[in-house]
């Protein structure tokens, strides 16, 4: 992905949770039950377009959020 892209699905996913009231701390541990291996400062990276997402990030992150596909990758 290009630096535009993955900054604005980040700021797509940090939307999502916020209007999820999650916290990236809690976010962050909901991955981890799911046997995801992420931290909160991962989770901050993501949003701000830091750090790339791997596919089973996105689809954990779907499930948790309640979210559709379309939400997480507006552009």
């Amino acid at each position: 992905m290009n630096k535009t892209v993955e900054t604005k699905v980040g700021n797509n996913i940090r939307i999502l949770r916020e209007r999820a009231g999650l916290t990236q701390e809690q976010l962050a541990a909901k991955l981890q039950v799911m046997g995801c291996d992420i931290t909160r400062s991962a989770v901050a990276k993501i949003e701000v377009g830091q750090r790339h997402l791997y596919p089973d990030e996105v689809i954990l992150i779907k499930q948790i959020l309640n979210v559709c596909y379309e939400e997480i990758f507006k552009i």
